[in-house]
């Protein structure tokens, strides 16, 4: 799910950004590639190549750009065919009851929801989970996120307490530097995935929260969908509302967004780490929120503060230089034209990829569904290097 930034645009610049188009109301409006500044070349070259099969089950692929739709492909998939098969067999990625929704072979569930327009978000959902947070402590009803996260739970309850899980604090979950003993390293078919160990358990908390320390809280970042996943629980205990409810009130509605599915676990708590669904334009409109530094037509939905510390990073994905950064739950990918500045991203598994180039205020998002290990993908870097080479500066 990771994927390939560094520093953030200064905030002063995304609202210089928000000053130039409205924001969309129920539908966006469209334009042409030329109107919009991009080489309608580049657009569908891509388009043709998602076309070939060159990239796998790729669902969808949308650019917007300065608040207008440029160009939106769907690509109709035979999912019964590609994974019919699967989705018949238990095996790590169905590790319920054949039918239900965390069969990701199943094509009722799976890439869309019920066969409909939703389309599963998978990881994407940890970013927008940061974002709700966001929108609780932009509304001053969530509590620092500085606070030691066991402040949330019954200790006597908790297994491998130590003084270092005791100086985990919800900063520690958003950045994925918890510490915990964890290893999602390893493909989803594999059933040793601490993921898939998790998602395999009734109470997915409790399968979290017990694991022993591997390091010091706040000196690593290591992928943990269990970070993420704890984030609902905390969420639920901090404001007293389940996170679901308080996306739709506080987030979803006011930026127009009227349709979603969000999964839920084993024991009824809301999937935070990858059980969003969201029609592609919806999914846009959040990173259109970012862009217009959280004030969606003169209604203030997140604090410029917390845009800024979302899109700093806090760690690097790995020790590559010049590689991916990670913020508060968003990949920050290098700048193609600028190595200075950073992309702001999502990953999701299976190939959810929305991406929103600051400095050009455009807006790409691809889903697909490319779920086993070894197979095709959207080539992420080079094909944002292609479209930020073909948009023209503001």
């Amino acid at each position: 799910m990771p994927a390939v930034g560094l520093a953030f645009l200064p905030v002063a610049l995304v609202a210089t950004l928000g000053a130039q188009t409205p924001a969309p109301t129920k539908t966006w409006p469209s334009t042409t590639a030329a109107a919009a500044g991009i080489d309608r070349r580049v657009i569908d070259s891509i388009d043709a190549e998602i076309k070939s099969g060159r990239y796998g089950y790729v669902d969808r692929f949308l650019v917007i750009r300065r608040g207008r739709i440029v160009f939106d492909g769907s690509y109709p998939q035979d999912y019964d065919r590609a994974y019919g098969d699967s989705a018949r067999v238990k095996n790590p990625l169905n590790p319920h009851h054949l039918s239900g929704p965390y069969n990701y072979f199943n094509p009722w569930w799976h890439p869309t929801y019920r066969r409909g327009d939703l389309h599963t978000l998978q990881s994407v959902t940890k970013t927008i989970t940061s974002v709700v947070i966001g929108t609780a402590v932009t509304r001053g009803e969530f509590p620092s996120i500085d606070t030691p996260i066991l402040s949330f739970f019954d200790t006597t309850t908790v297994a491998n307490i130590d003084d270092r899980k005791r100086r985990i604090t919800i900063r520690h979950l958003l950045t994925m530097s918890g510490g915990f003993d964890w290893n999602e390293n390893l493909p989803y078919i594999d059933p040793n995935n601490a993921a898939v160990i998790m998602e395999g358990s009734y109470d997915w908390i409790k399968s979290v929260i017990d694991r022993p320390m591997a390091r010091e809280p706040g000196t690593l970042f290591n992928y943990s969908s269990g970070e993420t996943e704890l984030l609902s629980y905390i969420f639920h205990r901090a404001t007293g509302v389940d996170i679901e409810e308080y996306a739709a009130r506080h987030l979803f509605r006011p930026i127009g967004i009227e349709r979603w599915f969000w999964k839920r676990t084993p024991a009824g708590l809301v999937d935070t780490e990858g059980g969003l669904y969201l029609e592609a334009r919806d999914l846009a409109r959040i990173w259109h929120l970012f862009l217009r530094n959280g004030s969606w037509n003169g209604t203030r939905v997140l604090s410029p503060e917390w845009i800024k510390a979302s899109v700093t990073p806090a760690f690097p994905v790995s020790n590559r230089a010049g590689g991916t950064q990670y913020g508060f739950k968003w990949w920050l990918y290098l700048d193609p034209a600028n190595p200075d500045k950073s992309l702001w991203g999502g990953s999701g598994f299976g190939g959810q990829l929305p991406v929103a180039f600051p400095d050009l205020d455009l807006i790409v998002v691809f889903n697909g569904w490319n779920i086993l290990p070894g197979g095709k993908g959207v080539p992420l870097p080079q094909l944002l290097a292609r479209l930020s080479k073909a948009t023209k500066a503001r």
